[in-house]
Order: structure tokens, then C-alpha cells, then sequence
């Protein structure tokens, strides 16, 4: 069974209808992040809605990312690297230390724990584990109904609500591949890991006949780590394929010896050029990757929510309530480059992402895929890719109609 956070939340609610400044729909990383800013920050009432325990409860999951501050996260922090290595499809090795950056890992429980007790430390504050139905604009604000776990009703309203739940329907795009991956949480009988390298991209695993794929290693202990395998491509693979693709990778390629899975992961992120509305209603805004938080090249996700909760709270307390954008168009205009080129085969994407990194230096091409970048800086890596295709699918991206593509089953995933 999945371990959850130690701090209570009622599973059947008792809450007084009254008015909230703010309510926060969903406890994934977006929803959590959002509320615990708002709480330690801010001087105001914040309604957690989280889903009760159940099939609309996400499984454990970890997520990643690069940053140079240390401090109210580390807590919480199951892990994190100096130095990240990539290995060319030809075997050739780049090493990097992107100093001040650290790749840095977190387990939900052990955020969802220590954002829970920042939270459960507000007056202000209360978690409410219901499933959220219907969101909509009411006078003066907003209502969110819901379903409490005894199939009782629950009505709420607030000031302003800010809706993580993930989309039914992605908006249409141009460009839709999907990043989709499995993960084992592999023990060693020996020791095979160095715990200060993290292997970003791995492209010696066969390569798919349309898009990309790479291993990915971030070791725990000498001993133990997840191991990885993920591709860019149109459509998920089986449960067996991954599998198998897993396999290979850890004994063939790792060449791991003997081990012992004590766990996995799986998930798939949509890598599109779909405009996200942030803003749903009067007092409603979408956030999180309903929000358009991934970053649409790369599925990185984490640091986005970060910057995007900070900048909502900056905005709430001047008086504002609109959920910023977490990228800047000049970034998406990039990324929607950089899809429709992987999708069109027109760039080789294992030889792509490897020159990058052999060539740009490692913390300004880690911010870059992050998108904290200057157009200076940017117009300096964009000159390391192949400029010829590049130029060509610019040209063409305007006259590309876009339309709606099938929806994948998304779960948040360690990006």
C-alpha cells in the first residue's frame, strides 16, 4: 500500500460553507506547492481539496530537478547529484558539473509529508479529502462542488480557485509526441553506482524507429537506484516491452549482474505545442501541467510549478489572481521548433541532445532547459543545432493546422 502523508486530513469532511480567499483543487505537486506557499507567505484562508484514498490517489511517484538553492526543500530531498553524465549512441561519454546546479530528486511522500505539515501549522488552513466534480464562477468569486468519501455532497467556495486536476482533453496542436517511460528501483548484489553521477541520458539502447530513446540511472547508494528507460515517440509501449526494454538495459548495457526490482514506476507526459489557457473563469485559473507548467521539449515540470507558485502568490498579494504563464513565448515558440523537427525526423535526436551538452556549457544549458535563459544566451545555443532543418521546420510551423490528438493516460512523473 502506498505510504501517505503522516499529517491527518479528514476523510469524511465537516466543513462550514464559508468563504475562503483561496481554494487549491488537487494534492499532486502543483496543488501541494501552491498551498504551502500561500499558508507560509501569505495572510489568508486556503481549502486544500485533495482526492480521499483510492484509484483518484496518484501512486507514489518521484519527481526531478536542477537548482542551486538550498534550504526549505532539503528536508524533504531523497537525493541529489553534483555531476551528470551523457552517453553518446556511438558509447563516447561527457561528463559535466553544472555547478552551482544540482540535480536534485523528491519522492512524493516525502513532499507530500512536509508540505502537509506546513499546512496543518496555518490557522488558515484546512485539507479536505473529497473528489472535486464541478468548478465554476459564481458572484464575488467561485464554488467548487464535490463528493465527500460517504457519497455525501459538498459545496465550497472561495475567492479565487486554482485547478491542478489533469485535462480531459489536450488542446489542439500541431506537434503532440509523448515522453513515456518505466522505471525499476533496482538493489545490486554489489556494488555498481557511483552516487555522485547521474546518467541523464543513456542513447546506447536500440533507438526506435520513429522519435528517441535513452536510459536513465540515478543512483540512491552504490548499490541501489533507479534505472530507467524512456522514449519520445507517438504512442506508449506495452507493459511487456518496457519491461523487456528494462532488462536489456540493466544487464546487457549496465551489465548490473545479479539484482533485485524493489519497485517501479511508470508514466507517459505529453510533449506538445498546445496553447494552455491559465485562466478558466472570472476567480478560476488552471495550474500545474493543466496549466501548462511541462516544459514542452523536455516533460520537465517540477521547477516550473516552483516559479509559477511563487509568482502566484506575488500576484495575489498585489491584488491579482491571474496564474502567470510558466514559460515565456519565445521558449515555446522554440520548443514547438524543436518537436515538430524530432517528429518529422528531420534532426537526429540522440546525436541533438549529445551535442548540446558536449558543446554548450552544462549550467547555461540546464537553465535553457529549464527556460531561465536570456534571448542572447538561447540565440547562442540555437547556433549548436543543426540550423538548416531547423530554419526549414520554422517556416513551416505558421501554415500547420492544428488539431486534437488522443489523449494519453498522464500521471505526474519524476520530471
Amino acid at each position: 500500500m502506498t505510504r501517505r502523508s503522516d499529517v491527518p486530513a479528514p476523510d469524511v469532511p465537516d466543513v462550514p460553507d464559508e468563504l475562503s480567499d483561496v481554494i487549491i483543487v488537487g494534492g499532486g505537486a502543483s496543488g501541494l506547492s501552491l498551498a504551502q506557499r500561500l499558508v507560509t507567505a501569505e495572510s489568508m484562508t486556503v481549502t486544500l481539496v485533495e482526492a480521499p484514498d483510492g484509484p483518484l490517489r496518484a501512486p507514489e511517484r518521484t519527481w526531478c530537478y536542477w537548482d542551486a538553492d538550498t534550504g526549505e526543500l532539503d528536508e524533504a530531498l531523497a537525493a541529489s547529484w553534483s555531476r551528470l553524465r551523457i552517453h553518446g549512441a556511438d558509447g563516447g561519454v561527457i561528463t559535466v558539473d553544472p555547478s552551482p546546479l544540482r540535480y536534485r530528486m523528491l519522492r512524493s511522500t516525502d513532499f507530500e509529508r512536509w508540505a502537509h505539515s506546513r499546512i496543518a501549522g496555518s490557522p488558515g488552513a484546512r485539507i479536505v479529502r473529497a473528489t472535486a466534480d464541478t468548478v465554476r464562477d459564481t458572484p464575488g468569486g467561485a464554488e467548487v462542488r464535490c463528493t465527500a468519501p460517504d457519497g455525501s455532497s459538498l459545496t465550497l467556495h472561495a475567492r479565487h480557485v486554482f485547478d491542478s486536476r489533469p485535462l480531459r482533453a489536450l488542446p489542439p496542436a500541431r506537434t503532440q509526441l509523448l515522453q513515456h517511460f518505466r522505471g525499476w528501483f533496482v538493489h545490486t548484489d554489489t556494488d555498481r553506482f557511483d552516487p555522485a553521477v547521474a546518467d541523464l541520458m543513456d542513447f546506447r539502447v536500440p533507438q526506435p524507429r520513429h522519435g528517441l530513446a535513452f536510459g536513465y540511472v540515478l543512483p540512491l547508494a552504490p548499490d541501489r537506484a533507479l534505472v530507467e528507460y524512456t522514449e519520445f515517440s507517438r504512442t506508449p509501449l506495452t507493459r511487456a516491452a518496457y519491461e523487456s526494454a528494462l532488462g536489456h538495459y540493466s544487464r546487457e548495457i549496465l551489465k548490473l549482474g545479479a539484482f533485485t526490482v524493489e519497485r517501479a514506476e511508470q508514466g507517459v507526459i505529453p510533449m506538445t505545442d498546445a496553447r494552455f489557457p491559465r485562466r478558466i473563469g472570472t476567480a478560476v485559473s488552471r495550474i500545474g501541467t493543466a496549466g501548462g507548467a511541462t516544459r514542452p521539449a523536455t516533460g520537465y515540470t517540477f521547477a516550473a510549478v516552483q516559479r509559477q507558485s511563487r509568482a502566484i502568490a506575488a500576484a495575489l498579494r498585489d491584488g491579482r489572481a491571474v496564474a502567470p504563464r510558466p514559460h515565456a513565448r519565445r521558449v515555446l515558440a522554440m520548443d514547438a521548433i524543436l518537436l515538430r523537427a524530432l517528429d518529422t525526423g528531420r534532426i537526429d535526436g540522440p546525436a541533438f541532445f549529445t551535442g548540446l551538452f558536449r558543446h554548450v556549457p552544462p549550467e547555461r544549458l540546464l537553465r535553457f532547459l529549464d527556460g531561465r535563459t536570456s534571448p542572447w544566451e538561447e540565440w547562442g545555443i540555437g547556433l549548436r543545432t543543426p540550423v538548416g532543418p531547423m530554419l526549414r521546420t520554422t517556416v513551416e510551423l505558421p501554415f500547420l493546422r492544428r488539431r486534437t490528438h488522443p489523449v494519453p493516460h498522464i500521471k505526474e512523473s519524476h520530471r
